[in-house]
Parts: C-alpha cells; structure tokens; sequence
C-alpha cells in the first residue's frame, strides 16, 4: 500500500498541515515569527522544484499530446466531430459552473458575514499592482489575436492556449498532407512527448515531499487566524465546488454507466495530486494515464482532450471567480442589477477560457473582473489569505471536468476500430 502515490500523497498532506501549524506564528507558534517565516521557502524547495520541473516541460508536453491526439484519429471526419462536440461541451458546463457560483453565493450571502474592522483594515491596505488584461481591445481584435504568430511573446506571457492552437493548426495539417511528409513532425512529436513523460516521471517521485513542503509552507504563512476570518466565504465556494462535482459525477453516470464511487476512486490519484500542487498542468501526464489505463478512454480522446481541458476548460476556476466577484460586491453595498449579473456570468466565462493551469492564477483573472462591475481591486486582499486554499480545491474539480469531459466525447464519438488499433500502437510506443 505504501508503494501506492495517493497514499504517499495523503500522508505529506497531513504531515505538512501539522507541521505548519506547528510552526505558524498565528498556530501553535513553536518557534518566533520571523524564523517561522524564514524556514517557509525552505521547507516549500522540493514543492517549487517540483512545480519547475512540471513548468520545463509543460508546453513541449501539452503540443505533443494533441498533435499526437489529433494524427491518431485516423480520419480527419473523427476529428471534425470530435471537435464540433468538444468546444459546445465546455461552454455548457463553464455556464453551468458559474450559475452554480451565482446562486450559492446569493443564497448564502458571506459578505454579510465578515466585519467592518476587516474591511477598513484591507481598504487601508496598499495592494500590489496586479496585471490587467487591457479591456479596449476589439472582439475582432481578440479573435485574431488568438493566432500565435509570435511564440516567444506567448511564452513569456504565459499564453499556453495559443501554443494549443498552434498545435492544433500542425495536427490538422499533417492530417491533411502526404503520410510521408507528415512522418518525420510527427515521430518528433511523438519523441517530445516521451521526453516529457519521462521529467514527469521524475518529478513524480518528488511528489510526497512536494506536497509536504508546499502545504507546510502555506499553512506556516496563513495559520488559523485568515482561514477563521473568512470562514463563510470559503464554506461558500467549497460548497459550490461540491455541487459542481456531483453535477459531474450525474454526467459520468449518465454517459458511462460509472457509479459515483467508483470513478472517485478511478481518478483519486490525479485528484490528490491537483489538490496538493493547485496546478492542472503538474497532473496533465497522470491525466492522459488514469484517463486511458483506469477509465478505458481511447489514446486519441485522451490526448486531445485532457491538454485541452487543462488550457481551456476551468470550471472549478469560474466558479470560484464568479463566487469571490459577489462576496465582495456584499461586501462593499455595490447592488448588481440582473442585466449587470448576466454581464459578470459571460465575463467570468470568457476569462476562465485559456486560463494558465498554474497555481494562484485567477486571482490575476479576477482583478480583470472586478474593474468591469466597480469593486476596488483593493478587495483582493481580504481574499488573498484564503486564496492557495480554494485553488487547490477548484484545481481538483477543473481535472476532474478534464476527466468527465474525456468519458463524454468517448460516449458522443463513434470511435472506428481502425482508429483504436492506431491508438494502441502509438500507445505502444
């Protein structure tokens, strides 16, 4: 059982939470302040070199993956339906991940439940700048801009999703030529992709003591005293995150006949891990592999649709934003009319498409928000402190959906034979 990740996985998780309460000034306080604080990078070294080496090796791994998935369909009239199926799916369940946000936090109320000395104290509060997307760009403007003509640009900007497209545009253009010309990019794809794997694999075995330096650090940073504040809040988007997971689990049950429990415990291992790292992209490897091994996806789905997912399909990360957007207007009397509600809905669904799978991410995403409905940006820091603790729980939902996603499209895919046999060579390989 040791040998097992998720139980290696599980035990770095207690082992940090209670060693960083252990060592939290605002916990049990064992040692001064300002050695607490200092022993906090140190402890988090194996996690960040952990999330590095997953960061090396991502964007070689997420253009591989899907030039592999997309050449593996065999026809180009497989991967034209699983295209046309693929991008609706995702509107539809980002939609319904925001409508979940909107009504829980409506129902609850937590901004009611925070008080005026917290507030005056973070308006007081000199935030640091955070990057706003600029909002005078044209719709036009955007959608040409989607075209990746300068990747190095993408690169340092964080853009993975245009390193999709772009791997999307090779993968439908070897399609499309002569087998002979298309060999050669596509077994460097395929040597890519294995040179990818293979610094997961090793970064894999770094993953207990990630985990346990990562959630040892945050918990020495965060104690009991940002969690206790913000109470409501968190119980709000957790709450909504779990309504958003068992509309998931109906979705796995309706199209793969798979109970509840036992895709929990298929996919526990990818879940755990998305908890631990806060990142889609540290777990996209295990992914395609729990994907394919544990829930019987073809290789072509699976590679294809989980790099994919973990570009563009953040349901988790919507929900969340929508979520935090009206706790703050609760909390600073701004009154949303249902034309300005529907406004926020299509934003938050339009920022989480193409969000970067990497830790702490929406909050960036997030200030975007809050300028469009008049809520100081200022309120970021009320939710700051809280702010590593929902992100490892929505990460886990948005791989989750990446999951649920593959099992549908193998539901509403007519996958040939010709194809499987295809899938399973390159597996093979």
């Amino acid at each position: 059982m040791l040998k097992q990740l998720w139980f290696k996985v599980i035990i770095g998780m207690i082992l940090g939470v209670i060693c960083g309460l252990i060592l939290s000034p605002s916990a049990f306080a064992l040692v001064p302040n300002d050695i607490a604080l200092s022993i906090a990078p140190w402890v988090a070294l194996a996690g960040n070199i952990f999330l590095a080496l997953i960061k090396m090796v991502v964007i070689p791994l997420v253009m591989s993956s899907i030039i592999l998935g997309i050449t593996s369909a065999d026809d180009t009239a497989t991967l034209k339906s699983l295209g046309l199926k693929i991008a609706p799916y995702f509107v539809f369940t980002t939609i319904i991940a925001v409508t979940i946000g909107i009504c829980i936090t409506y129902i609850i109320q937590p901004g009611n439940f925070v008080s005026a000395d917290i507030i005056s104290s973070t308006t007081s509060t000199i935030v640091a700048p955070v990057a706003i997307a600029s909002s005078s760009i044209s719709i036009p403007d955007m959608i040409v801009g989607l075209i990746p003509v300068n990747t190095v640009q993408a690169k340092l900007d964080g853009n993975i999703l245009a390193f999709v497209i772009l791997a999307i545009f090779i993968g439908v253009a070897l399609m499309n030529i002569n087998k002979e010309d298309a060999k050669p990019l596509i077994d460097l794809a395929r040597a890519f992709q294995a040179f990818s794997m293979k610094v997961i694999d090793w970064a894999m075995k770094l993953a207990p003591y990630a985990v346990f330096g990562l959630l040892c650090s945050i918990t020495i940073k965060i104690g009991f005293d940002a969690i206790s504040s913000m109470s409501m809040y968190v119980f709000t988007v957790i709450t909504g995150l779990f309504l958003l997971l068992c509309f998931y689990l109906l979705v796995v049950y309706l199209s793969s006949k798979i109970k509840p429990l036992d895709f929990l415990r298929r996919v526990r291992e990818v879940q755990l891990m998305a908890f631990s790292t806060s990142s889609s992209a540290a777990v996209m490897g295990l992914s395609m592999n729990t994907a394919e091994d544990k829930l019987n996806v073809p290789t072509p789905i699976s590679k294809f649709i989980i790099p994919l997912g973990a570009t563009i399909n953040m349901d988790g990360t919507a929900l969340y934003q929508v979520c935090a957007a009206i706790f703050l207007t609760q909390l600073f009397g701004i009154e949303l009319s249902f034309v300005e509600i529907v406004i926020l809905a299509l934003t938050t669904v339009g920022a989480s498409i193409g969000t970067p799978s990497t830790p702490g991410v929406g909050i960036v995403i997030l200030a975007t928000i809050l300028q469009g409905i008049g809520v100081p940006v200022e309120g970021i820091a009320l939710i700051l402190g809280v702010d590593r603790i929902l992100d490892m729980c929505r990460t886990t939902i948005n791989v989750t959906g990446d999951l649920t996603a593959s099992l549908v499209m193998k539901k509403l895919t007519n996958f040939s034979d010709a194809s499987k046999k295809v899938a399973q060579e390159i597996k093979a390989a």
